[in-house]
């Protein structure tokens, strides 16, 4: 079965820095983008970066220069780097997979749109 697993979250100050993984079952990091989403106070979910099977990532304009994601293929776990926090950065975020995840910047935060859809993890910046 399908199945994304995040962890990592938690609370920091401004300025902070967290790290959110995703493990990765039922699915090939070679057929599908793997990505991440965070969904603020609305029903929406904003795509925050993505990453395909040949190492190209996407980044939402709001997080270049300060989130970085990457992959380790042996490890099923896609990363999500996240320097220079600030409160605006506070959400929920999933990890999603799809085929192409790219140009999909906004869901609706149940992820049933999407091919896999993980629970999410809370991340949470104070000023």
């Amino acid at each position: 079965a399908q199945q994304l697993v995040e962890s990592g979250g938690g609370s920091v100050q401004a300025g902070g820095s967290l790290r959110l993984s995703c493990k990765v079952s039922g699915l090939s990091f070679d057929d599908y983008d793997i990505g991440w989403y965070r969904q603020g106070s609305g029903n929406e979910c904003e795509l925050v970066s993505a990453i395909s099977g040949d190492g190209r990532p996407y980044y939402a304009d709001s997080v270049k220069g300060r989130f970085t994601i990457s992959q380790d293929k042996g490890k099923n776990t896609v990363y999500l780097q996240l320097n220079s926090l600030n409160p605006l950065d506070t959400a929920l975020y999933h990890c999603a997979a799809d085929w192409p995840l790219k140009p999909i910047h906004w869901v609706p935060c149940t992820g049933k749109t999407l091919k896999a859809w993980g629970r999410g993890s809370q991340v949470t910046v104070s000023s």
